[in-house]
């Protein structure tokens, strides 16, 4: 098993290029999270910078479809958020603020899809600023270190900072170069067989990679990968 000290070294190195997101990515899977979803807030505006689901039950599209379309204005994290002091991490159990949360947004983001709880560390930098939300294991299982988490914010600051936006969602980085095609084909309005074609592929093989690049994203439909990857 790679160590964690390994892992982090190949984040710090990838830092500002296109292989950071596959490192962070084994970073956090390292925590035994159950998935790792990445948000930028701008003024009344979030983006979904990261998503990624390390079970077979996908929660993606509850997670960031609905927290974008208008809920992330209930988030009672947020207007920690807007007031951190730049440059600084600050790690929030979800214990510490349940009972500011509103009822419905807990039982969408919490009670419905069956998610026991969640670390979020808030991360403000010169020009972004980011929850990451770290969402629980399985029952019983250990919560992960909170150094090792806020690490994992900083890390990721550091490198959307530096970044130049790239040509396509920011949430698409973590797949493969091929799934990344495959969902891109979608969101350009196209079928599996025109996909197919332009890229030399067989229908079959789009649907294998479309399938494959929704479970990483923790999303099962077209409709959540478009969520998921426009601006709220």
């Amino acid at each position: 098993m790679t160590s964690v000290y390994r892992l982090i070294e190949d984040c710090a190195a990838a830092s500002g290029s296109d292989g950071f997101a596959a490192c962070i990515v084994d970073l956090a899977g390292w925590t035994g999270v159950r998935q790792l979803m990445v948000f930028e807030m701008t003024g009344d505006a979030v983006t979904c910078l990261l998503s990624r689901n390390y079970e077979r039950v996908r929660t993606g599209e509850v997670l960031a479809g609905r927290y974008m379309d208008g809920w992330f204005r209930m988030d009672p994290l947020l207007p920690e958020l807007m007031r951190l002091p730049l440059g600084q991490t600050h790690v929030r159990r979800m214990d510490d603020i349940v009972a500011k949360m509103p009822p419905d947004y807990f039982d969408i983001f919490f009670s419905e899809p069956g998610l026991s709880g969640k670390t979020t560390v808030l991360a403000a930098g010169s020009s972004r600023r980011m929850m990451v939300n770290f969402y629980d294991g399985e029952a019983g299982a250990p919560k992960p270190d909170e150094a090792l988490l806020s690490l994992i914010a900083r890390l990721l600051l550091n490198h959307h900072e530096s970044h130049p936006p790239a040509g396509y969602p920011a949430c698409l980085a973590a797949l493969s170069e091929r799934e990344r095609q495959i969902c891109l084909g979608v969101l350009g309005g196209k079928k599996a067989e025109m996909i197919a074609g332009e890229l030399g592929l067989s229908p079959a093989t789009i649907v294998t990679y479309r399938r494959r690049a929704y479970g990483k994203l923790g999303i099962s439909s077209r409709g959540d990968l478009f969520a998921l990857c426009r601006k709220g």
